[in-house]
């Protein structure tokens, strides 16, 4: 029953943590996708994730997504910035308490403690950071940059890491 209970509490605390599935955000800041078109072939895509590095490989697979659904080949990334609301823990903790108490026939005692806490799994972080792209799409032949990519590889490449 113990090794129920206890398997039970893990399984509940890694689903807590894991990254919520690609998809659109369910509304301005939350976790998901968020497009928004500027101009005829400039957009502005941003995913939101509780991983800095998952936030980035999904956002650049929403701009090839935008892309393709315009039917073009390529964006080129003109701008971009993270946004980081994350509380990064330091890891271990102290902790000093004082506490009293009365026991029988009247008698009393005051006893101190010191506590020393670590995190399972090394330090966390609690948060989201959002990833911010400003791409320009186009068509034809890619031109030789660093920042453009091909919006059809980056969609075969980053699609099985995204959904799962």
């Amino acid at each position: 029953m113990k090794h129920l209970v206890m398997c039970s509490a893990i399984v509940l605390v890694a689903a807590c943590a894991s990254t919520p599935a690609y998809g659109p955000a369910a509304k301005s800041g939350a976790m998901g996708y968020e497009s928004l078109q500027i101009e005829n072939d400039r957009f502005r895509v941003s995913y939101t994730d509780t991983d800095a590095a998952k936030a980035r490989d999904r956002a650049l697979l929403r701009a090839a997504e935008v892309t393709l659904e315009q039917g073009k080949e390529w964006f080129e990334v003109t701008s971009s910035y993270s946004s980081d609301e994350s509380v990064r823990d330091s890891g271990s903790r102290t902790s000093v308490s004082i506490g009293g108490s009365t026991g029988s026939y009247g008698r009393s005692s005051v006893g101190v403690g010191v506590g020393i806490g670590f995190p399972l799994g090394g330090s966390s972080s609690s948060g989201k950071v959002t990833e911010v792209l400003e791409i320009k799409v186009g068509s034809g032949d890619k031109p030789d940059r660093p920042n453009i990519y091909d919006a059809r590889s980056v969609d075969i490449n980053l699609r099985g890491s995204a959904t799962s």
